[in-house]
């Protein structure tokens, strides 16, 4: 089908996610054709460096065979299995095995959903039935961070602290709460370690007691803040978010969809600090994007206050038609064989300090705040006082001009409107590719700066 006809079919039908439905209605789609390795290619050849992972979750990178003959051989033997009314399927099976291998040791059962949003959904609703089976049912507000991103399914939009998301849903639910975001480089106040982390320990608790100790359920947190602009807490923030809320009785929820995987470093981010959570929720990297999947994690003693509160022969009445979908699974075992056995999490490791290099070599351009980034998931603010630490007027709309530019220098990332670049690269990043990167983004920053509106919002002097 010609370029020009899909174009006008996905206007006409198709509606797509976080996008504002008149401009997609002008300005039509980017239609993609192919990957491999770190590389997209579009509808009209052009070669794209991808230095954000699809969504962040591509991270063994695109056209891995061996995913791919996985998938195959696991349609052509059992394309489907419910995991209704006692029924399961082999990779299914080993794939809960393994997750129980290789994350925390707090987290011993797994539920299966389709994405991170309705894990999140999940996690929330297995919260709200352990605590009543406990005999705990005044427990039932959640809190999260601001900036913060748990989904956009119906209750996890709600935990997510980001304003459109809210718009027009009728969100925040009334028990659906947060506290201020470890956002050191916007702080006012000392912006040490020790400090960030000793004010989120008070606001939580501050929170809790202005709803409740007995009323409050769970904190939810990332352990680096992805949507919101890839803000990276100081080492030692999620183990000390897990002593409070411990010391609280609350339950701590650690959203790894986006930093799972060896997007940070290790294969979860929670490994890092030792953190035990009592649930888990991930997605993304867990099959890299390659089939729909997520999961919950949950602790023996929240699954065992689940199953203890239930009544004789009532079943716990949660389920989606393609959790444990045994295609979704196999994908997922042979992707984190290639995490492990197949050296991606060690190249992932390996090749960080380049994506580090390239980053601080980006501070010295004058649209560069500030870079930051905890392995291979990392961003770079742009402000327009150096300084002052100023923000650009939304009305310029600088982030679409640097995607706009960043396409024509055939790289993508994440502009995100509040001017902040993220970036996700796969795993299977080399060091050319990095330098290339680096190379294309800037040029990509020289281009927009020499745009006339932009020059004039600098309220540095820049030479000429």
């Amino acid at each position: 089908m010609q370029d020009d006809t899909l174009v006008s079919l996905d206007k006409q039908y198709l509606i797509h996610p976080v996008t504002h439905y008149r401009t997609h209605e002008k300005r039509g789609a980017t239609i993609l054709k192919s990957g491999k390795g770190a590389y997209l290619t579009d509808s009209t050849g052009k070669e794209l460096l991808d230095a954000f992972s699809g969504l962040w979750c591509v991270n063994v990178g695109y056209g891995q065979e061996s995913i791919i003959e996985a998938a195959k051989e696991q349609m052509s033997s059992l394309p489907y299995a419910t995991g209704y009314f006692h029924f399961s399927s082999e990779p299914a099976i080993q794939l809960a095995a393994k997750l129980v291998d290789i994350t925390p040791t707090s987290l011993q059962h797994v539920y299966f959903t389709l994405g991170g949003s309705d894990a999140v959904d999940s996690a929330i609703r297995f919260i709200v039935n352990y605590f009543n089976a406990i005999g705990k049912p005044n427990k039932k507000h959640f809190i999260s961070i601001e900036r913060g991103y748990h989904g956009s399914s119906s209750q996890s939009a709600g935990l997510t602290a980001l304003p459109v998301f809210h718009r027009h849903f009728d969100l925040p639910l009334p028990n659906q709460h947060r506290i201020p975001c470890p956002y050191a480089y916007r702080s006012e106040h000392d912006t040490s370690p020790d400090n960030i982390i000793a004010e989120s320990v008070m606001a939580l608790k501050n929170k809790v007691e202005e709803l409740g100790i007995d009323k409050v359920a769970a904190f939810f947190c990332e352990p680096v803040i992805g949507s919101g602009g890839v803000i990276v807490p100081p080492k030692g923030w999620l183990k000390a978010m897990q002593d409070c809320c411990n010391e609280l009785g609350i339950l701590f929820v650690v959203d790894e969809v986006i930093t799972g995987f060896g997007r940070t470093g290790p294969m979860f981010a929670s490994l890092a600090e030792d953190v035990t959570p009592d649930l888990m929720t991930m997605a993304k990297g867990l099959t890299s994007g390659y089939a729909p999947m997520g999961a919950v994690m949950m602790s023996d003693a929240v699954y065992q206050g689940i199953a203890d509160g239930c009544a004789p022969d009532v079943p716990v009445g949660h389920g989606y038609t393609y959790s444990a979908h045994p295609v979704s699974a196999a994908i997922a075992l042979e992707v984190i064989r290639l995490y492990e056995e197949g050296g991606l999490l060690a190249n992932g490791q390996a090749v960080t300090c380049h994506f580090e290099a390239g980053l601080a070599s980006m501070l010295d351009h004058p649209l560069v705040g500030e870079v930051r980034n905890r392995g291979l998931l990392g961003a770079i603010e742009l402000v327009a006082n150096k300084d002052s630490k100023a923000r650009f007027d939304s009305a310029l709309k600088l982030s679409e001009r640097i995607s706009t530019a960043a396409y024509k220098h055939g790289l993508i990332f994440r502009a995100f409107t509040d001017n902040i670049l993220g970036f996700a690269p796969a795993l299977c990043y080399t060091k050319e590719d990095f330098d290339l990167l680096f190379e294309r983004l800037k040029r990509t920053l020289d281009e927009v700066l020499e745009q006339p509106e932009v020059r004039l919002a600098l309220n540095d002097s820049i030479p000429t």
